[in-house]
């Protein structure tokens, strides 16, 4: 049987409406192409997942926040206030990456967020594991949820320098929104993006 490129919609891929922490399914032509599945992270992932974060983070040249690195560390808490995603490897199980889903501004991880939307924060993948979809799986899987939950647009910061992500985010249809860029810090400028949906 020929396999599934994404370019055509598969009838038996749909999410299990058993499975609480499955993500739903996005539009087949926004999947990616790589064997990566979306889920919520679980409890014994959490450390794992914010030592990739932090890796994640680091390996960005011009990223020098010390200071920040115990934020992105607690996924554990992130979790227990929003939704954390993971991207696993569907013939591996291992974990390549995780953003944290914000649904609406009335969550404690919420920032500069207008009724009706979402939020990605903290989207971060495995160095090792980059090029293979997971970034663009992570923000597909938002997307959907935020979709799935009625909201009106997902919108997310990206540091200045973060040009892969960046793409994804163009490439998937966000749009910048420079009214709502801002500097958290004196020197660290964020970029605003947001996507209708």
């Amino acid at each position: 049987m020929p396999q599934n490129r994404g370019d055509d919609p598969d009838p038996n891929d749909r999410p299990d409406p058993e499975r609480r922490d499955a993500a739903p399914a996005a539009p087949a032509a926004l999947r990616p192409r790589m064997p990566v599945v979306v889920r919520e992270a679980r409890p014994e992932e959490h450390a794992r997942l914010g030592e990739l974060v932090v890796a994640a983070y680091r390996s960005l040249p011009e990223f020098d926040e010390p200071d920040y690195e115990p934020e992105l560390r607690d996924v554990a808490r992130r979790a227990r206030e929003a939704v954390v995603l993971a991207a696993v490897d569907d013939a591996d199980g291992s974990l390549l990456g995780c953003a944290t889903y914000v649904p609406g501004p009335e969550s404690p991880w919420a920032e500069f967020l207008q009724p009706g939307e979402a939020a990605i924060r903290m989207l971060a993948v495995d160095p090792a594991a980059r090029g293979r979809g997971a970034g663009t799986a992570l923000v597909v899987a938002c997307v959907s949820r935020a979709r799935a939950e009625g909201r009106s647009a997902v919108f997310l910061h990206s540091m200045e320098f973060m040009r892969a992500a960046q793409a994804i985010y163009r490439r998937l249809g966000f749009v910048r929104q420079p009214d709502r860029d801002w500097e958290p810090v004196p020197g660290v400028r964020l970029l605003g993006f947001s996507l209708a949906l």
